[in-house]
């Protein structure tokens, strides 16, 4: 965890199966967009995000067996996680999701910093994919990824070990 947020009662731990609930409602809080102008009822829509969390879960668990599977906490209380996968040379970064109170205030481009020096300090390239429409592809433009495949859907994207992020450029 970066000085800066434990400074201020943020800290990284291991997920457990207790935090599920949260899990799932942080799953369903980074689909409201997206799902907003389905003519769904609400408990159609819960029912959706529920059966999309669990096939996710159990896809991560089965294909990254391996994987950290982090629960962002401050003051105790969980507001994200991020699920990184090590595999030779390469460092996976899985997801990265907080809840919405805690998006736009600078955590999760802190905690990727930190985490981007740990892979640079094994020479290992950072690997991601990310949805063309997220808010979060400006931030790995700027913190050193480049597109290394143009997808459908999501852009698969990568940074070299000691890229320079955008916003160091002097």
């Amino acid at each position: 965890m970066p000085a800066a947020l434990a400074s201020k009662g943020f800290a990284l731990r291991e997920e457990a199966e207790l935090d599920v609930p949260f899990l799932m409602a942080l799953y369903a809080s980074t689909r409201e967009e997206e799902l907003a102008p389905v003519p769904w009822p609400p408990e159609q829509k819960a029912a959706f995000l529920a059966m999309q969390f669990n096939m996710q879960r159990t896809h991560y668990r089965s294909h990254m067996p391996d994987a950290q599977w982090i629960v962002i906490a401050h003051e105790g209380a969980p507001v994200g996680r991020i699920y990184l996968d090590w595999r030779s040379g390469r460092l996976g970064l899985v997801d990265i999701s907080l809840t919405p109170a805690y998006r736009g205030q600078g955590v999760g481009t802190a905690i990727l910093r930190q985490v981007l020096t740990m892979a640079d300090s094994v020479e290992a390239r950072v690997h991601l994919h990310v949805e063309r429409f997220n808010r979060a592809l400006q931030l790995y433009l700027r913190l050193g990824f480049v597109v290394i495949d143009d997808g459908a859907v999501y852009l698969e994207m990568e940074r070299e070990p000691g890229a320079t992020a955008a916003d160091d450029v002097s």
